[in-house]
């Protein structure tokens, strides 16, 4: 072979080499750092990816989650697409997101979202199953998918651990059964049954949920407040937030007073939870009803 065909062929095989270097190095960094701009519209999912330290570029109705889900903590950069009813698409497509998480309440929207990045959605809640253990796995799923799988396993682990000692906790005592609502207004509830994040949580705690009759996605509602009177040993849980006009008429309400967890002082008021959260709520709920219901007495006949 010729100096210059051998001088040929080696820059060739060189930059061959470099070429599948460079490239080999490019696909470990996607792999190592994949979605680097997630958008979220679903609650559950958002809570989910703070929980990973993954801090979307934009998610829902930041001022409601603030005051309703509390917790985890939002940071300030994220933007807000307002209504989780009725996102603003404008805002999600300047966001340039590479991929947006959602969940099956949000199909209507599947395809719109779609034209602006990949989606990938979740079912925490469908009728009939408890929720803790898919929220369980969407949080190791989103974990894998966004690089996050060991903050996953310790996030799962850390909430299996605290709802195992509130349950250590609350086993010293002999439970009544706990109605948990939420009140729409001086006459009504939303009961939330065993396929709800409350429901799923209470039972792991060791208590048995008063409201045994059926649900609708995780809750019944409306339901008149005298039905709080047919388990009258139980404890009544109240979530808020509680509307300012159900809050001053209960005071004088007879049917209120006249109930016997009422009467008793078996009502304790938690402050707001996400209802249809995920491990981070299911980690709130747990803390503040063992916190309130032990402060009480709770749980003891």
């Amino acid at each position: 072979m010729q100096p210059t065909s051998c001088h040929a062929a080696f820059a060739a095989s060189r930059r061959h080499f470099l070429t599948a270097a460079v490239g080999s190095f490019l696909a470990g960094s996607v792999r190592a750092q994949p979605h680097q701009r997630t958008a979220v519209v679903d609650w559950a999912m958002f809570e989910t990816l703070l929980a990973l330290d993954v801090t979307p570029v934009a998610a829902t109705e930041l001022v409601q989650f603030r005051k309703i889900a509390v917790e985890p903590t939002v940071p300030s950069q994220v933007a807000d697409l307002g209504l989780r009813g009725s996102p603003n698409f404008e805002m999600l497509r300047l966001s340039n997101p590479d991929l947006i998480v959602s969940s099956h309440w949000f199909s209507w929207i599947q395809d719109r979202l779609q034209q602006i990045a990949p989606v990938a959605s979740y079912a925490v809640y469908e009728p009939g199953r408890p929720p803790y253990a898919p929220a369980e796995q969407i949080t190791m799923t989103l974990g894998e998918k966004l690089g996050r799988t060991a903050q996953a396993r310790s996030y799962i682990d850390a909430a299996s651990l605290e709802i195992a000692r509130a349950s250590r906790r609350l086993a010293e005592r002999t439970p009544r059964p706990v109605f948990l609502i939420n009140l729409g207004d001086a006459r009504h509830f939303r009961a939330f049954g065993y396929d709800s994040m409350f429901g799923d949580v209470l039972q792991r705690l060791g208590l048995r949920n008063a409201w045994a009759k059926r649900t609708s996605y995780a809750a019944a509602a409306p339901v008149p407040l005298e039905a709080l009177a047919e388990v009258p040993e139980a404890w009544i849980v109240i979530i808020s937030p509680v509307p300012p006009d159900a809050q001053s008429t209960l005071r004088d309400s007879p049917l209120w007073k006249a109930l016997p967890a009422v009467r008793e002082e078996r009502v304790v008021v938690l402050p707001s939870i996400n209802p249809f959260g995920a491990l981070p709520a299911a980690r709130r709920f747990a803390r503040l009803l063992t916190g309130a219901l032990a402060g009480a007495g709770g749980g003891v006949d």
